[in-house]
């Protein structure tokens, strides 16, 4: 592995090129200018992109790519810190099933499930759908621990309870006990997962779906910021709806 001055020369120098930035202008700041991604992607090669961002910017971007003759795909991934460190991220691609094909022995690499989930940008919208339950069911959870809470059983137990019930997904497994203590490292931030909230609810307006657990969600994360916690792991939800319901912390 060697260091790299900008975009371009890893493009010019890697026939595969993978990315991971915080948002679509993020991801177009890098692709635009003489030191850019388009600047240094010649004929045949591949840009796997596995930020979060617009479907739509991901699609005008991968149209420019193709028109320098190579291709890339959308790939983002679900999982967390403690996933990634047990070997099983989940990454989703959009994008052509050739370039899938070529993409994939590289993603095997970081998660032992990739999935072609169709064209340009889809694997984007999965990923958004995704992500909305994360922020939606760590809601849930945290009313689940504060009407226990508030009925008189102890918060560790409620939590114990509750990450082994038939509600505890992965998610809720490895989260559910920042109820108790918040990582002293958010895994991602309040301000990260209202980016991606802001692009749900976006693509939910684009395709006519109502997503109205989601809206109730996204305001629990606006509550957060307003209260200065932005930086905290977005599991501070909890400690915004237990502050609402008179819980001290």
């Amino acid at each position: 592995m060697r260091w790299a001055d900008s975009p371009r020369a890893v493009c010019e120098a890697a026939e595969i090129t993978i990315a991971m930035v915080t948002d679509s202008a993020a991801l177009e700041n890098i692709f635009d200018g003489p030191e850019g991604v388009l600047a240094g992607i010649g004929a045949g090669k591949l840009f796997v992109d596995m930020s979060t961002v617009s479907p739509a910017v991901s699609k005008s971007l991968a149209a420019k790519v193709r028109e320098r003759g190579s291709d890339m795909v959308d790939a983002p991934v679900s999982g967390s810190i403690l996933t990634l460190q047990q070997g099983k991220l989940s990454v989703m691609v959009g994008g052509r099933v050739e370039s899938f094909e070529r993409a994939k022995p590289v993603l095997l690499d970081l998660g032992p499930k990739v999935t072609h989930v169709g064209e340009n940008g889809l694997a984007l919208a999965m990923k958004l759908a995704t992500n909305l339950s994360l922020v939606v069911q760590m809601l849930a959870f945290s009313e689940g621990v504060l009407l226990a809470e508030k009925s008189g059983i102890p918060r560790e137990i409620a939590v114990d309870v509750l990450t082994h019930s038939a509600i505890a997904s992965p998610m809720v497994q490895y989260r559910g006990p920042f109820a108790l203590q918040m990582p002293e490292h958010a895994w991602f931030d309040v301000g990260m997962m209202q980016k991606d909230m802001k692009l749900v609810m976006e693509l939910g307006r684009q395709v006519e779906v109502p997503l109205p657990t989601s809206a109730v969600a996204n305001e629990f994360l606006t509550a957060a910021r307003g209260m200065g916690l932005a930086d905290q792991d977005f599991a501070i939800i909890f400690q915004v709806l237990a502050r609402m319901a008179g819980v001290k912390l």
